[in-house]
């Protein structure tokens, strides 16, 4: 019998960013899913501030130089690659000098957001699936973490859903308290077109606030996980209007045994999306 292949896309895992809640779950997670016999890629941004030299990260040229096409620019395609020795396990980083070179994750020195976080989180999104085809591995699941990784669920279920890597893919999002202020740029919905996407499907996006992105990515998920003990009260209400998995909140050393199960039960799951 193969083994269940799951795909991990975390916006922060320590120790290349600093210990919390959400990067402690990226540095674990997808270890002990390898422990518990599942086959593991696990992605994240190639944020400025990560030592390329202290963690050993290098190029993958065979993975390299495809160009993601944002609002009709070119923006060329770096994937580099770490190991955790420890845990026997790689993490694939999505880099662009544009998007992820700057010193810092995803505000300037003053607390202000970037202007640009709306297209660093489509190429961080779009980046993880082109690389998922150019090394042909057909993930079971794919669980998102965080909101930066919010687009995959909804490009999953329209603009890939006819690729065959992807047909038999489970989506399953985690939601967490890692909310911004405001809005994205009022151009993010434009800017998620691509082949395979409809304008009309965008609608969910026309207002990209935290509250909208998140429900975009549940209402394109086959399960959803309360990765926070405490989150938004808009999503948690969302969350009860779908007729989806949902597995509460783990506040313990046993949620990796809880979300392996989850998996199990999500890859079981029916469920039809259009655009």
């Amino acid at each position: 019998m193969k083994k269940p292949k799951v795909l991990f896309v975390f916006q922060e895992i320590t120790p290349y960013l600093p210990d919390s809640h959400l990067s402690n779950i990226g540095r674990h997670l997808p270890q002990g899913i390898q422990e518990r016999g599942k086959e593991i890629r696990t992605f994240m941004p190639r944020y400025g501030c990560i030592s390329e030299r202290r963690n050993q990260l290098h190029e993958v040229i065979r993975l390299s130089g495809m160009n993601i096409i944002i609002d009709d620019t070119d923006h060329p395609l770096i994937i580099k690659v770490a190991s955790i020795q420890s845990a026997r396990m790689q993490i694939y980083f999505i880099d662009n000098e544009d998007y992820f070179q700057r010193k810092a994750i995803d505000c300037d020195k003053s607390g202000s957001f970037f202007d640009d976080n709306d297209e660093r989180s489509i190429f961080f999104s779009r980046g993880v699936l082109e690389t998922v085809k150019k090394l042909g591995w057909a993930p079971d699941v794919i669980h998102c973490h965080g909101w930066m990784s919010s687009a995959i669920p909804y490009l999953i279920k329209v603009a890939y859903k006819d690729n065959p890597l992807f047909t038999d893919t489970k989506v399953v999002y985690s939601v967490y308290d890692d909310e911004f202020p405001g809005q994205l740029d009022p151009k993010y919905s434009s800017k998620l077109l691509m082949d395979g996407i409809s304008k009309s499907s965008v609608d969910i996006f026309r207002e990209p606030t935290y509250e909208n992105l998140t429900r975009g990515a549940i209402a394109h998920s086959d399960g959803v996980i309360i990765g926070s003990e405490n989150i938004n009260t808009e999503i948690h209400g969302f969350i009860a209007t779908q007729d989806i998995p949902v597995l509460s909140f783990q506040n313990d050393d046993s949620y990796i045994d809880a979300y392996s199960e989850f998996y199990e039960e999500v890859m079981v799951s029916e469920e039809v999306y259009s655009d």
